[in-house]
């Protein structure tokens, strides 16, 4: 079988993919700039890269060409310059059901987040439901996996929970009032996302992916900081504080240490689905935990956040790194 996978080269997109080469499929990865966290996916084979994006419907066509599905990743979770919500989420997802339509793709699965839901106030959580009814309505078969915190090797929660613990004395959680999270292993989401594309489970359906183990945010922190070895002093921060840390952290990072809209996701918390929708049926269902084994699995290297992690820095040396940095593969 030959699959398309937007956003290719990122953390979820990368993952998934793997798993299809191990099947022995036929990949092909689309990604508007190159992740070079694990630069061999590009490499590996059976496997084709295309460095597009997915503003043009044509381009898109010619590289959905012969695919039986197509799985879509690419994503934001911050507006920088025309990268918008509306024009990342939206039109690109609307872009990539014409196209698959258009190549003869029989079916497409989504990756969103747990609480994406209209009328709520976030250009974040409103676009990404917007992409659900796109892929909904699409008229082809699809798959929507609606996901909360994914974790593991080349992440952005582990990654940037261990640097921000090797460079800060102090570590602030969101809000005064912890919150429930669901952590997800990526190893669990890209099986899921393999049994629905391969084997045809979830036809037609919208599913929560969520860990199998429910606890507090700041238990979360802690596990994290427990098995990176250090003891920053946690505290509580008011949220407004941590949405001016976003807006700060947005301008001056190539990767944000925390982005606006994830300061409005952690402060809703992700355990529970917004609307309610079914999880998996058991078979399918996330089962690794998230322990001390799992949790080191995904640590990157040790060390601090420097001058690499400042846009300045990054655009002086590499413009089109720069560039790709706003574009996460998030739920």
């Amino acid at each position: 079988m030959k699959i398309a996978i937007t956003g290719g080269t990122g953390f979820i997109g990368r993952n998934i993919a793997r798993v299809f080469l191990a099947q022995g499929h036929e990949v092909v990865l689309l990604a508007r700039g190159m992740d070079e966290t694990d630069p061999s996916i590009r490499r590996a084979e059976n496997v084709s890269f295309k460095a597009i994006g997915l503003s043009d419907e044509n381009v898109l066509v010619s590289a959905f060409e012969g695919c039986a599905a197509v799985v879509h990743c690419a994503g934001i979770n911050r507006e920088t310059g025309e990268q918008t919500y509306a024009r990342v989420h939206i039109q690109g997802t609307r872009k990539v059901v014409v196209a698959a339509r258009r190549a003869g793709v029989r079916k497409v699965l989504l990756m969103s987040f747990l609480r994406a839901r209209p009328d709520c106030g976030s250009g974040y959580h409103e676009s990404k439901w917007a992409a659900e009814e796109i892929v909904r309505n699409s008229g082809l078969d699809y798959a929507i996996l609606k996901c909360g915190v994914i974790y593991g090797r080349g992440d952005h929660m582990l990654n940037h929970l261990s640097h921000a613990f090797h460079t800060f004395p102090v570590f602030g959680f969101v809000g005064f009032r912890d919150k429930p999270v669901r952590p997800v292993a990526v190893e669990d989401v890209a099986r899921i996302a393999a049994a629905a594309v391969v084997e045809g489970a979830l036809s037609r359906q919208t599913v929560a992916i969520r860990g199998p183990e429910e606890m507090g945010l700041r238990e979360a922190v802690r596990r994290v900081a427990q098995v990176v070895g250090r003891r920053p002093l946690m505290m509580p921060f008011p949220v407004f504080a941590q949405y001016v840390l976003g807006w700060i952290a947005e301008r001056v990072m190539t990767v944000p240490l925390v982005s606006i809209a994830q300061v409005r996701i952690l402060s809703e918390g992700l355990a529970e689905p917004a609307p309610h929708c079914a999880d998996p049926p058991e078979g399918l269902a996330p089962r690794l935990p998230f322990n001390a084994e799992q949790i080191r699995k995904g640590l990157p290297a040790s060390g601090a956040f420097g001058w690499k992690d400042l846009r300045c820095f990054r655009r002086h040396r590499n413009p089109r790194a720069a560039r790709h940095a706003a574009f996460m593969e998030m739920p």
